[in-house]
């Protein structure tokens, strides 16, 4: 078996939801990038948070790692926070969040 595509692990991080803003990380922009190693079984998802204070930080890192670790055949899963570049909702964000934010 095959560790899962870079888009179902996209997929599966739209589960986990920003507690302050109520819109997924995906969506947010939040996600900076996901490498796989199929020799391995690791993945390791590079994100940032909404702000470096951001108070819900360490959940939203926790359960990004759950998340991912929970998939098939996902052997190990390291959670990298970055803050470069600075997350701007106006540019990284989907229109659908950017909707529900009120940006326009």
């Amino acid at each position: 078996m095959a560790l899962p595509a870079e888009e179902q692990i996209r997929d599966a991080l739209k589960s986990v939801i920003d507690p302050e803003i109520h819109v997924d990380i995906l969506n947010l922009g939040l996600i900076y990038g996901i490498d796989r190693n199929e020799e391995t079984g690791h993945v390791n998802v590079r994100m940032t948070l909404t702000s470096p204070g951001c108070p819900f930080g360490p959940e939203i890192q926790r359960q990004t790692h759950m998340v991912v670790a929970a998939l098939p055949e996902v052997k190990s899963v390291q959670v990298e926070i970055t803050f470069s570049p600075p997350w701007d909702p106006r540019t990284m964000a989907t229109d659908e969040a950017k909707d529900i934010l009120g940006i326009f």
